[in-house]
């Protein structure tokens, strides 16, 4: 198992109050929920993620079990990261406009997960359709089940089927034009 799908490795929350049981958490899953956020097209991952522990740590007395709180994260990162993305393209819809178009500025965590031998499969993902894209990131970066990309992703698990297999189609397509 790599670091990179640390948000599957159970972590023991028995014992622990609100304050103690995030902080772990924070500790076991921050890094590898940045990843997904830059992998799934967020321009601003590292506030996508504290907002992902904010929102756990408020609703934690709501979850149905500590067992859950990786499950949520995930899906807290996946749906503010679709929010994100629509709310960028109405802004850029309006600055286009204005002849306005902002440049995009590559952050830190963008720079630190695009290497150069990787950048042609990045680019290819990062023009999938954004659930083709997210069932794929959290299909093969994260390695999770159809029922959890199912609950991450708001969908049922024949929902997943279908955009990991046109995702695949998609990227095979393209991987082979670049060829």
């Amino acid at each position: 198992m790599t670091e990179d799908t640390a948000v599957r490795v159970p972590v023991d929350l028995r014992g622990l109050d609100r304050e103690q049981a995030v902080a772990v958490l924070f500790e076991a899953h921050h890094l590898s929920l940045v990843r997904l956020a830059v992998l799934l097209g967020a321009d601003d991952a590292e506030d996508v993620v504290a907002e992902a522990f904010y929102q756990l740590y408020r609703r934690w007395r709501r979850l149905r079990s500590p067992e859950a709180a990786a499950a949520y994260l995930r899906s807290v990162v996946v749906n503010l990261t679709r929010m994100r993305i629509r709310h960028l393209q109405v802004v850029r819809k309006h600055a286009a406009r204005t002849d306005e178009v902002p440049a995009h500025v590559a952050s830190g965590e963008e720079r630190a997960v695009l290497r150069d031998d990787q950048k042609a499969l990045v680019d290819a993902v990062s023009a999938l359709p954004a659930r083709q894209r997210e069932a794929l990131v959290l299909r093969f970066w994260l390695d999770l089940r159809e029922s959890e990309i199912a609950d991450a992703m708001g969908i049922s698990a024949g929902s997943v089927k279908v955009h990991v297999s046109r995702g695949m189609a998609a990227l095979s397509r393209t991987l082979e034009e670049r060829r």
